[in-house]
């Protein structure tokens, strides 16, 4: 068999537990749980930094975001970093991108929140990471009025009805026309507000009943989203509908690669930049360290894809070396994530790592989550441990046992119970962020001296004491 065909899909603020493959009780999504039940399925997969930014770079360069000091939004990757396309290309793979990019920021967006503007600013050609195909833009927010532009090509092209529709029409388009191994990212907005859909789905959830997560809160006043005023409920419903639409969307996929005799050699991967809180724990969007907002789909099938699923956890950073590995390609330079292909292709069984780091470096824009305090966390099989803070150190936050208490509803950091494994966990972050090369200031605790912090008296910072 020649070398795999790549697909991966990233859908934007798809949160795990929206899907059926994944327990939830409401939605309909067939095509999405084939592709599960036929491949690897990741239970306890991580957007490491939860923002759609740092997202995105990590996946293309297979860096950590703190090592670029990436904030939340408004930031632009250097023509320097060396890509997943490079890679690809080097290994003689057609590459493509369509859709988001959202790493050419800082043009206007800021600190303003002009997203038309935005969204009518080019990608230039030096910025798209060098995949040989670019239909793409930076970001838009608004799924029925989307422009794209091709490649140097200054014209843009506005997408004829729903962005998701759009932007599967273009990809199959590109897929039945290549003639030799391809890799394309795929990679649609929805279900990131605003929440909207075409009026079949629509429909098919007006009105309808919910089975709501247990965290969350009713009784809290949300933010209206979009022009509609909807309350939370309505946003719910909407929310999957559009993910419903993102379903057959694939199923469209599938049905035109076997069609074209590709799809028994091509890997199809589904997965999102970050989740959605959605009432969970009473908020709504991202930015948190909960499952409802770090918690994201990784589904891998087709190919050498076997069926299974795995527990361990995952994070952002094992994507690059996992998609190359699936490829056959070892990346040009060493890289802090895990290659998962061996577990992909059922040859290695579980994850030889114990947990991953969970991060948020920076927000830019006052008055919103984490301008103030930043914060790091690491999550392993059963806990999930953070920390919170300014310049003077991060300190003991939040400790879950997620095997227990699913929905991080009960706090137990400061739980006598749980002392030692709090601690245990606290030397496991402090040891990823020095193995990292994380500047994040860390304060003393359990026993542990701090890290990066000054020493007023020797006047240098004790970056690993």
């Amino acid at each position: 068999m020649s070398r795999p065909n790549l697909i991966l899909i990233i859908a934007d603020q798809l949160r795990r537990q929206a899907l059926g493959c994944y327990g939830d009780p409401n939605v309909n999504t067939p095509h999405i749980d084939a592709l599960a039940a036929a491949g690897t399925r990741f239970d306890a997969a991580s957007s490491t930094y939860p923002v759609c930014v740092p997202y995105r770079f990590s996946l293309m360069t297979g860096e950590y975001a703190h090592t670029r000091f990436i904030p939340s939004i408004e930031w632009r990757m250097s023509p320097a970093e060396r890509t997943l396309a490079d890679e690809l290309n080097e290994a003689g793979y057609a590459t493509a991108l369509f859709g988001k990019w959202h790493l050419y920021g800082n043009f206007g967006h800021y600190p303003g929140h002009n997203v038309v503007k935005a969204s009518r600013t080019p990608v230039p050609r030096p910025f798209q990471g060098r995949f040989q195909r670019f239909a793409g833009f930076d970001i838009c927010n608004d799924p029925w009025d989307t422009y794209y532009w091709n490649e140097d090509d200054p014209t843009p092209h506005k997408i004829d009805g729903f962005q998701t529709d759009g932007l599967f029409d273009l990809a199959i388009a590109h897929l039945g026309a290549v003639d030799r191994p391809f890799a394309t990212v795929l990679s649609v907005e929805p279900p990131h507000p605003i929440f909207t859909a075409p009026e079949p789905y629509l429909e098919r959830w007006r009105d309808r009943e919910i089975v709501l997560r247990d965290n969350v809160e009713l009784g809290k006043q949300y933010n209206k989203r979009g022009p509609h005023g909807r309350d939370l409920l309505d946003d719910l419903r909407v929310y999957y509908a559009m993910i419903e639409n993102l379903d057959d969307n694939i199923g469209r996929l599938v049905a035109a690669l076997r069609e074209n005799g590709q799809l028994d050699n091509t890997v199809i991967a589904l997965t999102a930049d970050h989740g959605e809180l959605l009432g969970s724990h009473g908020l709504l969007a991202k930015q948190r360290p909960w499952e409802e907002s770090l918690g994201v789909p990784l589904i891998v099938s087709g190919g050498p894809a076997v069926a299974a699923t795995v527990a361990d956890p995952v994070c952002t950073e094992d994507l690059f070396p996992t998609l190359l590995g699936l490829a056959g390609v070892t990346p040009a330079a060493p890289k802090p994530g895990l290659d998962l292909s061996p577990v992909v292709r059922g040859e290695t069984a579980g994850v030889p790592r114990e947990g991953v780091l969970l991060e948020f470096v920076a927000e830019m824009r006052p008055g919103l989550p984490f301008h103030e305090e930043t914060w790091r966390g690491i999550r392993t099989r059963r806990y999930k441990y953070t920390v919170l803070g300014d310049a003077h150190g991060g300190r003991p936050w939040q400790f879950f046992d997620l095997d227990n208490d699913p929905y991080e509803m009960t706090n137990l950091v400061d739980d006598p119970a749980h002392a030692a494994e709090v601690s245990r966990h606290h030397a496991l972050l402090r040891d990823r962020l020095v193995e990292t090369h994380d500047h994040y200031v860390l304060a003393p605790a359990f026993g542990a001296p701090g890290l990066n912090e000054w020493d007023p008296e020797a006047k240098f910072q004790r970056r690993f004491g």
